[in-house]
């Protein structure tokens, strides 16, 4: 090995403030950031996979769901962590883009609240001890989604940035 960068990392173990199941796609990255910041996440224990917390939602594949659970339950065991944030955004090409909505932002956003309610559905009846915050992120925002209620429409969801 060759070393390339130097640099000192704390080697404290830390207290996760919040797994966070959220898509790769880096179009949304600065906002969601902005986001953890803002709501006091400042250690997070990020798990990156394509379509964020539809895994958890209406997973392809029942096997893409208990690798989701399997690193939060994980993250609770090694770090502590009591909370997580869950994240969809527009135009997923897990859910086929935008254009699966027929370029209805309404719609989509819709569906998405709809996923993440279930998904905090699911987290919630497979971990009670768990808090679950949702968030739907589009060109122009982040939308915080009630995890709570299933009748709620998408405009209802309030502004988090």
């Amino acid at each position: 090995m060759r070393k390339v960068l130097h640099f000192s990392s704390p080697r404290e173990r830390y207290i996760c403030d919040a797994a966070v199941v959220g898509c790769y796609d880096n179009r949304f990255e600065t906002a969601f950031r902005k986001l953890l910041k803002r709501t006091g996440i400042f250690y997070s224990d990020p798990i990156r996979v394509a379509g964020g917390a539809k895994c958890l939602a209406s997973p392809q594949r029942e096997e893409d769901r208990e690798f989701v659970m399997e690193q939060v339950r994980l993250s609770m065991r090694l770090h502590a962590t009591r909370v997580v944030v869950l994240m969809l955004h527009s135009d997923c090409g897990a859910y086929g883009g935008l254009a699966t909505f027929k370029g209805d932002a309404v719609r989509e956003a819709e569906h998405h609240r709809a996923e993440l309610q279930a998904a905090a559905r699911f987290l919630k009846n497979s971990i009670p001890e768990l808090a679950v915050k949702a968030y739907f992120i589009d060109f122009d925002g982040v939308w915080e989604v009630d995890t709570i209620s299933e009748s709620e429409p998408a405009l209802e969801c309030r502004s988090a940035v």
